[in-house]
């Protein structure tokens, strides 16, 4: 995960690390000077730009609004397969593939999908059905075996897309993973997870500024606003502060204090008032931030593997070409614990997605109709620092620790750690 880092201290210290030896996903928080290393504005960013337009674009489409159409008509399929499965008790449903580079929906299912599931899927995007070992909710359960059973031996653990089996995440391998699972087990090795601004920012507060703790000195970024018992709040990685941890801007005004906390969705909720809009920056060919504006927020919506999104840390700013590659993850974190509801992505161009510093910003679903606008799907918690790591860009790209693969909290889950109840729309 990604930890604030108090301004007395070194910035190797910045990253919380979890207390096991098989394990180093790391904390995003990082610790925060008095002013940026790089001048940025200050105060509310003035107008709406687009910050993923000056990125390439994969899979040969003519621009990223045509593939997010194409990946958005992939999610509404999706979600609509995947409601109808959490209904049945008894559904082989094992998981969805939507990468809209390969230009059909993949839907993977033990025995026969229910006719009209897999007709209203095509309706709305070309869908291929694959035979599925097992389904998700018996992945699921090997999961919670495995979970047992290794311990703090395994990094990551979830079901694989593809219902073949679990995909297992450690550092110097794990045999005899199959056996204690029940089920054929994928084992990523080299896999470590470790905790992991924009500077000026007033009230209402967007997603993607810089907060810092007040009361330990360390600093994170904001994540999208939410809803809980009919107030606007902001959402945040847990592993920020504490309960009654009074929370600032870099500037020292304040945003009230850490009013809800859940470890096991590493989610936090500030009990300031929120708005429906996130900061993002547009960046050069080196990741240098150019210019610098807010997006509105439309809506929450689930990642699924295969998904293109950006992030948008106080940090290290919007960072884009990162692809979704595994998603309802338990993942343990260095000196913090076990975390569910992870989605674990990395940027296809081997450059940082994240890093110290962008623990608890958003990660955002571009509107296929509206570039200037995006949906809430994600909460930055941890980097892989210790295989991942890469040149830092953005804000301040000296001094941390980045790296290309990182994971997530989806923003549903997250939500529900805290009791909220939905995002805050601009």
């Amino acid at each position: 995960m990604i930890r604030p880092h108090p301004t007395t201290r070194r910035p190797v210290a910045m990253l919380r690390r979890v207390a096991v030896t098989a394990i180093s996903l790391t904390l995003l928080a990082a610790g925060l000077t008095a002013t940026p290393a790089t001048a940025a504005p200050g105060g509310k960013a003035p107008a709406t730009g687009s910050f993923i337009d000056s990125t390439p674009v994969p899979g040969g489409f003519a621009s990223w609004s045509e593939l997010l159409r194409v990946q958005q008509r992939m999610n509404n399929a999706a979600a609509q397969i995947t409601n109808a499965a959490q209904r049945s008790a008894n559904s082989g449903f094992a998981g969805i593939v939507a990468d809209p580079t390969t230009r059909h929906l993949q839907v993977y299912w033990k025995g026969e999908p229910p006719a009209n599931l897999v007709a209203n899927a095509r309706a709305t995007v070309a869908t291929k059905v694959l035979p599925a070992a097992y389904s998700q909710r018996e992945l699921m359960a090997a999961a919670d075996r495995l979970r047992a059973s290794a311990g703090d031996k395994i990094t990551t653990v979830g079901p694989r897309a593809d219902g073949a089996g679990l995909l297992v995440g450690t550092q110097d391998g794990l045999l005899g993973a199959t056996a204690l699972a029940g089920v054929p087990v994928t084992v990523q090795t080299k896999v470590a997870a470790a905790p992991a601004t924009r500077w000026d920012d007033t009230a209402p507060w967007w997603g993607g500024a810089a907060w810092r703790n007040a009361t330990t000195g360390g600093g994170c970024s904001t994540g999208f606003g939410v809803f809980k018992n009919g107030n606007a709040r902001i959402l945040s990685a847990a592993h920020c502060g504490n309960l009654n941890n009074v929370a600032t801007d870099p500037t020292g005004q304040s945003m009230g204090t850490v009013s809800t906390r859940n470890a096991g969705t590493d989610t936090l909720l500030l009990s300031a008032g929120s708005g429906g809009r996130v900061f993002n920056n547009s960046t050069d060919a080196n990741g240098n931030v150019v210019s610098e504006f807010s997006n509105q927020v439309i809506g929450a919506s689930a990642s699924q593997v295969g998904n293109w999104v950006c992030t948008s840390g106080a940090y290290s700013g919007t960072r884009c070409s990162i692809q979704v590659k595994a998603r309802n993850l338990c993942i343990n974190v260095r000196d913090f614990g076990q975390v569910c509801g992870q989605v674990q992505a990395e940027n296809t161009t081997g450059a940082n997605a994240v890093g110290q510093g962008d623990s608890g910003g958003p990660v955002e679903i571009v509107n296929a109709a509206n570039t200037l606008q995006v949906w809430a799907t994600g909460t930055n918690t941890a980097i892989d620092d210790t295989f991942t790591s890469t040149t830092c860009t953005g804000y301040r790209p000296g001094g941390r620790v980045c790296a290309w693969r990182f994971y997530y909290e989806d923003i549903f889950s997250g939500m529900a750690g805290v009791g909220a109840s939905g995002v805050v729309l601009g």
